[in-house]
């Protein structure tokens, strides 16, 4: 790749990445003072507000994480720092992903129409239990981030050690970790809360193609609210499913190796990478009522300042 194009990669990664800072901190501003002046928050938006922090988090470990590591590659690559960096970028990544997946789960409950008594009793415990999903989650997320770890402190002390059993060189005892422990881990632990967003769209989904059935039998008029509630929530999910299955790929791909940060696509593959995390927040603004009125007051006053 040439290094104009190579520039154009990398700067296009901080564009994404701040926007995305800037649209998760205000997910979480306008949620932190709806808490502050109600003194709760719905279940969903404890989801949301949660989701937000974990993304902006995540992006500020990524951007000094990917520039430390392109401007020190030789020291950074294996060493300590690299360690400490990961090891909060591979905390924040699984929580990132566990949060969005049970983002999806509202949309589910509220949306969906069923009858099974299983479904009704998911529907009345979930609220109570968002509290203690956030606390598993993070729990998971600990766990999860000890074991990347391991591996991770395996491959410093190879690093520092130079010797492997049968005769390999370093490059090659460190592809074999990360095809034989960190893709599987990777794909583990990404696919549990990857389910759990698949499940409540196959569900939203299901319950559309019933209620449409139901209303191509009947007189009612085809423009009912439930059935634009239905078609609202399944087009924030799907968009929400493109953006996650490209994050899901893009860390899997990333977990192999095929794209170091010596690679010519390195900082292209980063922006796929947090697609996800700077795109999604502006979804979530425009399609919740509250932080969609919030971000028209501060256009208004914003436009008003600027023409003052």
């Amino acid at each position: 790749m040439q290094p104009a194009l190579s520039a154009f990669f990398m700067l296009l990664f901080v564009l994404l990445c701040l926007l995305g800072i800037l649209a998760n901190g205000f997910i979480v501003l306008v949620l932190s003072r709806e808490r502050m002046r109600r003194g709760r928050l719905l279940p969903s938006d404890m989801i949301l507000i949660s989701l937000g922090a974990s993304r902006f988090c995540l992006q500020w470990v990524g951007m000094v994480n990917n520039f430390y590591y392109f401007l020190h590659l030789n020291e950074y690559s294996q060493g300590p720092a690299r360690q400490l960096t990961g090891l909060h970028w591979d905390f924040l990544n699984s929580a990132t992903f566990w949060l969005g997946s049970w983002l999806s789960v509202p949309f589910c409950m509220k949306i969906a129409n069923f009858t099974h008594p299983t479904f009704l009793w998911l529907k009345w415990r979930f609220p109570g239990s968002v509290p203690w999903l956030l606390m598993a989650s993070l729990l998971i997320s600990f766990i999860v981030t000890l074991l990347f770890f391991w591996g991770n402190h395996a491959v410093y002390q190879g690093f520092l050690i130079r010797k492997f059993p049968g005769n390999v060189t370093f490059k090659q005892w460190s592809r074999r970790l990360e095809i034989h422990y960190f893709l599987p881990l990777k794909l583990i632990t990404l696919s549990v809360p990857c389910s759990v967003f698949l499940v409540s769209i196959a569900l939203l989904i299901n319950s559309l193609r019933r209620h449409t059935g139901r209303m191509q039998r009947s007189t009612h008029s085809p423009q009912d609210p439930s059935g634009q509630a239905h078609t609202r929530a399944l087009k924030s999910l799907i968009s929400f499913l493109v953006l996650h299955a490209l994050s899901f790929a893009s860390l899997v791909i990333d977990a192999a190796g095929f794209f170091s940060s010596e690679s010519d696509w390195y900082w292209s593959w980063q922006i796929l990478i947090y697609l996800c995390t700077s795109v999604h927040p502006y979804i979530l603004i425009l399609s919740n009522l509250r932080l969609r009125g919030v971000c028209s007051q501060l256009l208004l006053l914003a436009g008003g300042f600027w023409l003052a």
